[in-house]
């Protein structure tokens, strides 16, 4: 009996280890399954943090380095200075709006000097040369006017461009500005859309 007993034990203990090692090998096998389904996700994620990524650097037009850290870095700096240029808008805006409601009556000078432009057959105009591939010569004739030069240039900074070489002349009632003119970041300038907005800034000061 003794013998029948002990054999019964050895037997108990074998099965059981035959179903351990089978519970053994599944649990290693779920740990290997979990394991692959995470890296799979992790991979994902990467490839879509890098297609942010070249997203944001298509959408920011100075980026100093191609690292992950530069690049954030850089929009931070160039949202910056479009919030700039926005709240520089408003106010452009505002005054502009106000002056509007108030509607001054034109001071005597520059009834003068309009009246002198007629005289001698000078028309406000835009001209713009392009000089190589981001850069333009810009040559506007507006109506001599007190401040009118500044708030010209203050309206052409405000809209992204970059002067150099200004120069400026005044005769017969009129205003002759002279610049060179890039875009910001070097961005590249149309000529013809160039010259659009400019006969709106000249034709709003």
């Amino acid at each position: 009996m003794e013998f029948v007993a002990s054999a019964l034990d050895e037997l108990c203990i074998t099965e059981q280890g035959k179903i351990g090692g089978r519970m053994g090998h599944r649990s290693h096998n779920n740990d290997d399954e979990y394991k692959s389904k995470n890296l799979h996700a992790e991979r994902r994620r990467r490839q879509k943090l890098s297609e942010r990524l070249l997203t944001l650097r298509a959408l920011v037009p100075n980026i100093t380095n191609m690292n992950k850290a530069t690049i954030v870095e850089d929009a931070i700096t160039y949202i910056h200075e479009l919030q700039k240029t926005v709240n520089i808008l408003k106010d452009q805006l505002f005054d502009m709006e106000a002056s509007e409601e108030e509607a001054p009556e034109p001071k005597k000078e520059e009834i003068h000097s309009a009246e002198e432009m007629k005289k001698f057959g000078i028309q406000a105009g835009v001209n713009v040369t392009q000089i190589d591939g981001n850069k333009l010569w810009v040559k506007a004739i507006l109506e001599k006017k007190r401040g009118g030069f500044t708030k010209l240039m203050e309206a052409m900074t405000a809209f992204g461009f970059e002067l150099t070489d200004t120069s400026v002349t005044t005769s017969n009632g009129a205003m002759l500005v002279s610049s060179c003119v890039m875009g910001f970041y070097c961005e590249t300038l149309e000529v013809e859309q160039t010259k659009e907005l400019m006969l709106e800034i000249i034709s709003s000061i």
